[in-house]
């Protein structure tokens, strides 16, 4: 790992471990601490969502013309201004603001960092690196939820202060370590994201939506995203409080079981799957689920203890963590690797987007969740399995190298279906 690599890493850990700090706490801020309500706090994640869903259109455009750094620094800014704010409000107007600024600020982040990984490695390289970024998010954001639970205290309101002070100081660091990072010159960057001549003429938007092996990977991406995140802290959480009687404090074991499932099995499972087929590995990852939504099932059938139910239901958890190490390393990368020259911000960007809109939709699980549990889990049995199906017919779509880039070594070969004929191995020329 270069040193630029090294620095990207250690600012998106920093960043992570601000982040750590307030997002437990955010319902519990603006419901209870700031005396708000159960709305003004829902209407608060609405705004986080809404910051994310109307800055991510623009920013691949943005990143791809003036370059991944000064998108993440103004990203930053924009966090770091939202976050501050946020922990001195006590107005709805005031919070909401800020909501949507931070939202959009940590939105935009994300596809300028994921571009910045990608400028500095090579297909050979980016599965570790992207993996080593899950990884070290899930580690700064348990660390700092950890640190911020001991500090924060309903009774104080210049504890949750200080704890949104905390994160915006954070992002701040984030912006002065990228300015550090020295970028590859442009030959290193083609080399990284070679360009495929099928995907030229019209917008950024045009020229994706006609790449049919990106849009399928978009579709699959909403899918896994809506099945999984978007239900951690809704639907899922909705379901083991009022169908299994899973308490507060047990709900919070199984969040930790989650990171734990992460951190622990990462860089084993990275060992296994780098090498692999990358649909094969996204379909296995919906098979996992589909047995981690049966065991979920079965802590809500009230046949066993409510200990045996409060183990099952941490088992489904920690099942999802172990998905989610299989995808850390496959998606992003694959990604960036169908990504044409020229491209690589417009098509993070989208990916990103569509993960705002599957967890801005997730909490539509919850009437379910909570009122027709076993119908509940039915359904999102059926939709992992779906997982699974759209894993194997994405990559019929995929050249081998974009499968399995272990194939080709440190370059990559045309991308899409108008690269079939090339050899494995082979750059596409200009």
């Amino acid at each position: 790992m270069g040193a630029a690599m090294r620095r990207i890493q250690a600012g998106n850990a920093l960043t992570a471990f601000g982040i750590g700090f307030t997002v437990p706490f955010l319902y519990i801020y603006v419901a209870q601490v700031r005396d708000l309500g159960s709305m003004a706090a829902t209407s608060a994640f609405v705004a986080f969502a809404l910051g994310a869903l109307v800055a991510l259109p623009f920013t691949g455009r943005v990143i791809d013309r003036r370059g991944p750094v000064p998108v993440v620094l103004g990203a930053a800014v924009v966090a770091s201004v939202g976050a501050l704010s946020l922990g001195l409000s006590t107005g709805i107007a005031a919070i909401l603001l800020s909501a949507l600024a931070l939202g959009a600020g940590q939105a935009v982040m994300q596809p300028a960092l994921a571009t910045m990984i990608v400028w500095c490695s090579t297909p050979a390289t980016r599965t570790r690196s992207f993996a080593m970024q899950f990884f070290m998010q899930n580690l700064g954001l348990g660390i700092g939820g950890l640190i911020g639970g001991q500090i924060v205290d309903e009774n104080r309101p210049g504890s949750f202060t200080l704890l949104f002070g905390i994160e915006a100081v954070m992002f701040l660091v984030l912006a002065a370590v990228i300015l550090t990072v020295r970028m590859p010159h442009a030959p290193s960057i083609k080399d990284a994201v070679p360009r495929d001549p099928a995907q030229a003429g019209g917008s950024g938007w045009q020229r994706l939506l006609r790449h049919k092996a990106m849009v399928k990977l978009l579709v699959l991406g909403f899918v896994i995203f809506f099945a999984c995140y978007g239900q951690f802290e809704s639907g899922l959480a909705a379901f083991g409080t009022e169908a299994a009687g899973i308490s507060p404090s047990t709900l919070g074991f199984a969040l930790a079981a989650n990171t734990g499932a992460i951190v622990v099995a990462q860089f084993v499972v990275l060992k296994l799957v780098e090498k692999r087929r990358r649909s094969r590995v996204i379909a296995l990852v919906g098979l996992i689920w589909t047995v981690a939504w049966v065991i979920a099932g079965f802590s809500g059938l009230g046949h066993g203890s409510a200990m045996v139910a409060a183990a099952a239901f941490i088992s489904t958890y920690a099942l999802f963590g172990i998905g989610e190490a299989m995808l850390s390393p496959t998606l992003a990368p694959l990604v960036a690797d169908l990504a044409p020259e020229g491209s690589v911000g417009q098509y993070n960007s989208a990916f990103a987007l569509v993960k705002q809109m599957a967890l801005a939709l997730g909490p539509l699980g919850v009437p379910l969740g909570a009122g027709v549990p076993m119908l509940y889990i039915g359904t999102f049995v059926v939709v992992s399995l779906g997982i699974a199906a759209l894993a194997l017919r994405l990559g019929k779509q995929l050249t081998p190298a974009q499968d399995n880039p272990s194939l080709v070594g440190s370059r990559i070969v045309a991308q899409g279906p108008a690269a079939a004929g090339s050899k494995v191995g082979e750059p596409v020329s200009a």
